[in-house]
C-alpha cells in the first residue's frame, strides 16, 4: 500500500500544490491578512515539509508544534471560519491539480485533525 504522499504524486506534487495554495490564500480576503509581513518563501518551505510528513513522506519537518506556531494568530482572531477557509482552499487547489475526491478527502481529514491544536484548544 503506497502512502498518501506517493498517491498524490510525491515531492513534485506537494511543491506544486503548496505554491498554488498560497497564491489562493494571499488573495483571499478571509485569510490573507494573517500572512502580512510573513516571509512567504520560508512559509512555503515549512508547509511543504509539514505536508510531506503529514502525508506519509520523508520526515524533514522542523517547524514549531501547531499550537505554538499558530498562537500569535489565535491572538489576532484566528478561528474556525479561517480554518474552514484554509481547508476549502486546499481542496480547491488539489481539484485543480486533478487529485481524486477520495485523496482530497484524506487530505481534508488530516487538515481537520490539526484544527484544535491550530486554534489552541
Amino acid at each position: 500500500m503506497s502512502t498518501l504522499f506517493e498517491q498524490l504524486g510525491g515531492a513534485a506534487a506537494v511543491e506544486a500544490a503548496v505554491d498554488s495554495f498560497y497564491r489562493k490564500v494571499l488573495v483571499d480576503d478571509r485569510v490573507s491578512h494573517f500572512f502580512d509581513g510573513v516571509d512567504m518563501d520560508r512559509q512555503r518551505d515549512k508547509q511543504k515539509a509539514f505536508l510531506t510528513m503529514a502525508f506519509g513522506g520523508p520526515h524533514n519537518y522542523t517547524g514549531k508544534d501547531m499550537r505554538v506556531g499558530h498562537a500569535h494568530l489565535v491572538a489576532r482572531g484566528l478561528n474556525d471560519s479561517h480554518v474552514d477557509a484554509i481547508i476549502e482552499l486546499l481542496g480547491a487547489t488539489l481539484r485543480e491539480l486533478g487529485v481524486s475526491e477520495d485523496l482530497i478527502g484524506q487530505v481534508a481529514a488530516i487538515a481537520e485533525s490539526t484544527r484544535n491544536d491550530v486554534l489552541g484548544r
